[in-house]
């Protein structure tokens, strides 16, 4: 099978790809130092604007194992102005557009970042499908029952060019 990679190079794998659910000829890269998650998959989430849609995420059932020390890491930032929490599979930004009540900061960011991971919405988890190098749930420890990717992977080869001999 013949991929193209992002900067257009064909890439020969056994591996069969996700048909990408965004445009990457969307995408507008800042010159900004950080980035964001808008920038790198063209679009916005609707749990990025509506707090009702992640009010009843269970942290504790979304957590791996008993130990919610990961998510202890994670704070409501401010990226570019807005309110925001970064997401560590992409290591970039997700915004948040709603309004926060005083005191939940945290607990919202936290939210977010399990819906987006859940759903399968992060950039980090998009390249698990051509990059991972060993069987790992797709959706992460956080989603039971997530599909298994990279237990099939194979270096990626470019068309046309051979190793060398020596």
């Amino acid at each position: 099978m013949s991929e193209s990679s992002a900067s257009g190079t064909n890439i020969s794998s056994e591996v069969s790809l996700p048909t990408p659910s965004f445009d990457p000829a969307a995408r507008r890269l800042t010159t900004r130092s950080g980035i964001d998650t808008e920038e790198l998959t063209g679009r916005t989430f609707p749990y990025q604007f509506d707090r009702a849609l992640v009010e009843d995420v269970d942290l504790m059932a979304a957590t791996p194992g008993a130990d919610l020390n990961w998510l202890e890491d994670v704070y409501l930032m401010t990226e570019g102005g807005q309110t925001a929490v970064f997401d560590r599979y992409t290591n970039a930004f997700l915004k948040i557009y709603f309004d926060i009540p005083a005191g939940r900061e945290d607990e919202f960011a936290r939210k977010v970042l399990i819906k987006h991971l859940q759903e399968g919405n992060s950039y980090g988890i998009w390249l698990k499908h051509s990059h991972a190098k060993f069987a790992q749930p797709e959706l992460g420890s956080w989603l039971a029952g997530s599909a298994t990717v990279g237990d099939n992977w194979h270096p990626p080869t470019l068309a046309g060019w051979e190793k060398p001999l020596h």
